[in-house]
């Protein structure tokens, strides 16, 4: 037998149906409910589907764990369209797992974890601290459940992306991890050994750990963010406000990457730029002095900033409280599906 073959009681249930003679049925449905029966059993038993809510689209995995590795088997995006609203994304969601299980040729649901924005309040079960604002203040991890009718594990969507950079990319081997997502939002997830010696990630008892977007740099003066404060740093170093400060000062509304490509040319997008070098430098300084975490894994568009990775962390040394600066600044390896791998692995 090749190294990949495989006995046809492992194969995925769509192709166990097709051999009803073993059974001694005719019946192919009969055959295929023995076959998911046996890949339960079996390798059905690594499997995991996870699912990365974000406020622009939302994405769905089937994964064959297997020890230190993964299987994608399956794959699915759909738009949030979060502007439709709250029970809009309860019925896109539920039916982005069911879709997405179906693809990988389950019956069944597998084991399901999901990465949302923001975390459930451990006092009411509600949705809190999402920048997908329709959600807070409403019961989304039970209404999913009650959808889906089995148990889900949710956790922060920068924990998930953390868990599976540390599991399985530019945070593997490192003992400690700090996850940093950069994007529309600012995020970030903390990751530790567990009892099994895995990287575990850590929400805290009131499910905000690794929040540090949601320091306040400049409390009275500093932009206005969602969550009622001023000047947290998601204000400073998401991507919208780098496209915000660029128009503000040169007028003309620029995306992100037109930003980065003008830097060399364009006296406003270096100083936009370098506003944001010094920020970052300043804000993951503070992280490095209260967790002296051995990584930190930037994820997230902005964090394709190449200057980041030097000029970041020559600010950053300025603010940390050590005669160097030693911690890694590592750009993530996982891509787009680390926060949905990382839901995967909730389970």
């Amino acid at each position: 037998m090749g190294a990949t073959d495989e006995p046809y009681f492992f194969a995925k249930p769509k192709k166990l149906a097709s051999f009803g003679r073993f059974f001694r049925r005719e019946d192919a449905s009969w055959a295929a409910m023995v076959a998911d029966k046996l890949w339960a059993m079996t390798k059905g038993g690594n499997l995991r589907l996870g699912v990365d809510l974000g406020g622009t689209k939302m994405e769905a995995v089937v994964l064959r764990l297997d020890g230190e590795s993964f299987e994608v088997l399956a794959r699915l995006r759909r738009p949030t369209d979060r502007a439709l609203g709250y029970d809009h994304i309860i019925e896109a969601l539920c039916g982005l797992i069911h879709d997405t299980a179906a693809q990988a040729g389950l019956a069944e649901l597998p084991p399901i974890g999901i990465g949302m924005p923001g975390s459930i309040s451990r006092r009411s079960g509600l949705t809190k601290n999402s920048n997908t604002t329709c959600l807070n203040g409403r019961p989304f991890r039970a209404d999913v459940i009650a959808k889906l009718g089995q148990p889900v594990r949710f956790a922060n969507d920068a924990n998930c992306f953390a868990l599976s950079e540390a599991r399985f990319g530019a945070g593997r081997g490192h003992r400690v991890v700090f996850g940093v997502i950069l994007g529309t939002g600012v995020g970030g997830g903390l990751v530790f050994p567990g009892a099994d010696g895995r990287a575990d990630a850590w929400d805290g008892p009131q499910g905000i750990a690794g929040e540090w977007g949601h320091v306040s740099l400049e409390p009275k003066t500093g932009p206005a963010c969602y969550c009622g404060r001023r000047g947290c740093i998601e204000t400073f170093l998401c991507g919208p406000a780098i496209e915000s400060r660029y128009a503000e000062r040169c007028g003309s509304p620029l995306s992100l990457p037109q930003i980065a490509e003008r830097v060399a040319v364009d006296a406003v997008a270096r100083q936009v730029c370098d506003a944001h070098v010094a920020m970052f430098g300043r804000a993951i300084a503070t992280v490095i002095n209260i967790v002296d975490p051995d990584v930190i894994v930037l994820g997230g568009g902005v964090s394709n900033l190449p200057w980041l990775y030097t000029d970041g962390v020559t600010e950053a040394a300025k603010w940390v409280f050590s005669d160097e600066l030693t911690t890694p600044i590592a750009k993530h390896q996982l891509g787009d599906s680390a926060g949905v791998i990382g839901a995967a692995l909730l389970t």
